[in-house]
């Protein structure tokens, strides 16, 4: 019996000295690869997964926009009133401004226009305000901000403006033409050609009824020619965040066939851009100096710029462009992602803005629930938009997609994190 026991101890002690010292198997990367297959992906559903796409029902950016009509800034015969800012609340009371060109002065086309007539419908005009207690029902009170005097950067014309609310003050931002030897025309009097090079102005006030104090000098003007934003600067829009005044503002660069362009030199990089993209320019004080980013353009397309806090990010419409009417989100307001695509578009629209344009990083921005736009015609006028993208939505949406994530995760999935 010892004996016998004596021989199978021996037996396991040489079994176990020879598991120690035996070499490692090595597994080649056909192996491997034959242990772990590898997924195939077709191109559609590799960018589900890597741009981390959600079908509506998960998707908190999924929404339809309305559109509705409003009284007192609304159609009006013989009346132009297009590019609303962004709407605030003071109070009782919604504010909001935009683009009304001066009584009597026809619109007859860049190759017309003279000092008492009009090259397009955003020329010969002042900024313009109104106010509602609901949003619906409008009362206009009147100019807000006038064009400068003869020789200034602003005399030609204000327009397109935008509201920030900051440090217990107003500022509207607007673009501005001083001459009417910046018209250009492409192909027809009314709807295509601009002023370039144009500037951003801005005035400031102590209430959002004025009055209004205009600064001397531009707070943004346009690039070198051979720059992404070196023909214009336009559609000025604010977030607040990182206690910085983040302006994104439109552009486009200058390319040979762009006809009656000015003199000068044109872009290569950018010559595959014919529409407008946008840009950012930051700074530490909302009266500026303004700081272009080094990564612009920020977003690839966009006939107008229209920005709003979210959470701690900013989203973004593009309108056109090779991602056009679409959503884009970005958690750092440099580098933006498609969230929503297909959506009606809402022209030139201003968002109204909870909170007045507190800093993100104290208020994560609420969202948007409505707006107001522009409709383009012999007379543009004001309407009403309606969506669903309030963070209260955001919030509930993404606790049933966290379910989904869960069960994924919890079956050996990890695409999302």
């Amino acid at each position: 019996m010892k004996t016998s026991i004596i021989t199978s101890l021996l037996v396991f002690s040489l079994l176990f000295a020879n598991s120690c010292t035996a070499p490692e198997k090595k597994i080649t990367e056909e192996e491997e690869k034959k242990e772990v297959p590898l997924k195939k992906m077709s191109a559609s559903y590799k960018r589900f997964r890597e741009s981390k796409l959600r079908f509506e029902k998960y998707n908190e950016f999924n929404t339809d926009f309305q559109f509705k009509e409003i009284a007192g800034i609304g159609y009006e015969e013989g009346v132009t009133r297009r590019d609303p800012s962004s709407v605030i609340k003071v109070g009782d009371l919604y504010y909001v401004w935009y683009t009304k060109p001066q009584a009597n002065t026809e619109l007859v086309g860049p190759k017309k226009a003279t000092d008492s007539t009009r090259a397009f419908h955003w020329d010969l005009c002042d900024i313009w305000y109104a106010t509602s207690t609901d949003g619906y029902d409008w009362k206009e009170q009147g100019i807000a901000v006038s064009r400068g005097s003869k020789g200034s950067y602003d005399h030609r014309s204000v327009y397109t403006t935008d509201v920030l609310v900051a440090n217990g003050k107003y500022y509207l931002a607007y673009q501005a033409a001083g001459s009417l030897k910046q018209a250009r025309w492409a192909g027809s009097y009314f709807h295509a050609g601009d002023f370039n090079k144009n500037v951003i102005g801005m005035s400031w006030a102590d209430s959002p009824d004025g009055p209004w104090h205009r600064f001397e000098e531009p707070v943004l003007k346009v690039g070198s020619e051979t720059s992404w934003d070196g023909e214009v600067v336009h559609d000025p829009s604010f977030v607040v965040r990182e206690g910085k005044y983040w302006m994104y503002y439109k552009s486009a660069g200058r390319v040979p066939w762009k006809p009656n362009i000015s003199d000068g030199d044109f872009t290569k990089e950018f010559a595959d851009m014919p529409h407008a993209v946008i840009g950012v320019a930051v700074s530490e004080n909302p009266e500026g100096p303004y700081i272009k980013s080094e990564y612009n353009p920020v977003l690839i397309g966009g006939h107008e710029c229209i920005v709003w806090p979210y959470r701690k990010g900013v989203c973004a419409f593009l309108s056109e462009g090779p991602e056009g009417k679409s959503i884009q989100f970005s958690e750092d307001g440099i580098n933006f992602y498609p969230v929503k695509h297909g959506l009606k578009k809402p022209e030139a629209g201003g968002v109204f803005r909870p909170g007045n344009f507190v800093d993100t990083d104290s208020l994560p921005g609420k969202g948007i629930t409505w707006g107001l736009m522009h409709i383009l015609g012999k007379w543009n006028y004001l309407r009403r938009f309606e969506c669903n993208l309030s963070l209260e939505k955001g919030d509930r949406i993404n606790a049933e997609y966290q379910k989904v994530l869960n069960y994924k995760n919890s079956k050996g999935y990890e695409y999302e994190k």
